[in-house]
């Protein structure tokens, strides 16, 4: 379906907003649990760190990185979508995600989503669906990775 104008609009200062300023920007000082992701086709590089509560929640969530304003706005807006969930709900919320910039069926929960559905615009261009799920590829590097 084309975005309508105003859509097209929105969904444009929605990702000049967070790839200009980018929320959770920074390092987790260790113990953290930690991936990088890149993307060889265009230079993109994500860094994800991330702190889980006792309880398994995610407690925290940051990232570093540089690239096009897909890659840093989609970084951005996971990080604010992600924190207090559980892994369970990150992965549910990924897949979520996924769906939505690949065109590949409707997401489970699409309200958990919030802002970053404007981002289904980039499944008209298969180079920018690896921009907006790169920092999602490195969170769950992350939530895979033992902690020690």
């Amino acid at each position: 379906m084309p975005l309508s104008d105003e859509l097209r609009d929105l969904y444009q200062q929605v990702i000049l907003d967070h790839s200009k300023n980018p929320r959770n920007r920074g390092e987790i000082p260790p113990p953290c649990l930690h991936a990088h992701g890149d993307n060889p086709s265009c230079g993109d590089e994500i860094d994800v760190w991330l702190r889980l509560a006792d309880n398994g929640l995610i407690e925290d969530l940051k990232f570093t990185g540089q690239g096009c304003a897909i890659s840093q706005a989609s970084a951005s807006m996971m990080t604010q979508k992600i924190k207090g969930k559980s892994r369970e709900q990150a992965a549910t919320m990924r897949e979520d995600f996924r769906r939505v910039v690949m065109g590949d069926g409707s997401p489970q929960d699409e309200d958990a989503l919030g802002e970053l559905i404007l981002l289904e615009g980039v499944q008209k261009f298969p180079q920018r669906v690896k921009c907006a799920m790169l920092a999602w590829r490195a969170l769950e590097q992350a939530l895979e990775e033992k902690k020690d």
